[in-house]
């Protein structure tokens, strides 16, 4: 046991960055996925169009579609050849491909439904008769949503943030495909733990994936905890 915590913290500090740069990239990602996802679990749970069940499925195809497939198809459309890559190039000089805004954008689409899916049950959970009594007092629909909606459905929110930050975690094919394995830019852990098993460096491989393990129960724990808590309340 102490021989193993040993070789936690001797790890070299390549994957110390490489830890670092997906605890980053996950927080950011978390952020957005809080920031869009939210409302359009809103939008999703309330709106009556016809083109609710394909915007739905839409959200959800990367739960089914290979992580690759995902990443050929935004590759492509990051290259400078395509839009977004190209307005991206022309804006700010740099390729939007192989890089840390690129992995973010790719990790909030590829994350979306897992924080999406969670945000709309927690919101269709909150009971129709508190909100009806929100707008009978005068509130806005906004003002429902912010001061009411959103607190009663709490738990399953950040059971969603949560989600999505562990998903962006263990993510691979799509990080690999859209960034590659830049030091200190791109390179994830997982992608990090991948290259020490290709070296054959298994005792830094071991160490390594055992601190994901640890974070990727920890963040499940907090899951777990958070929906068994609510199904008691409910």
């Amino acid at each position: 046991m102490g021989e193993s915590a040993a070789h936690v913290w001797l790890l070299p500090a390549p994957l110390w960055q490489s830890l670092w740069l997906t605890l980053r990239l996950a927080a950011i990602t978390t952020l957005v996925l809080g920031a869009i996802g939210l409302p359009l679990a809103h939008w999703l749970n309330s709106t009556r169009t016809r083109l609710a069940p394909i915007i739905e499925t839409l959200v959800a195809l990367p739960v089914v579609l290979p992580p690759t497939v995902i990443g050929f198809y935004l590759l492509v459309a990051f290259s400078p050849n395509h839009a977004p890559g190209s307005w991206w190039r022309a804006l700010t000089g740099a390729p939007l491909a192989f890089s840390f805004t690129g992995l973010v954008i790719a990790s909030v689409f590829y994350s979306l439904p897992f924080a999406v899916q969670p945000f709309q049950a927690a919101l269709r959970g909150v009971p129709h008769e508190l909100l009806d009594a929100g707008r009978a007092l005068g509130a806005s629909p906004a003002r429902v949503f912010v001061r009411v909606h959103v607190p009663l459905a709490w738990r399953g929110i950040v059971a969603g943030l949560t989600l999505g930050f562990a998903h962006t975690l263990g993510e691979f094919g799509v990080v690999l495909m859209i960034g590659g394995s830049i030091p200190g830019v791109t390179k994830v852990a997982s992608i990090a733990l991948y290259d020490e098993v290709q070296k054959l460096a298994y005792p830094q491989a071991h160490a390594f994936a055992a601190v994901l393990l640890v974070l990727s129960f920890l963040l499940l724990l907090v899951v777990t905890l958070l929906q068994r808590r609510g199904t008691r309340v409910t």
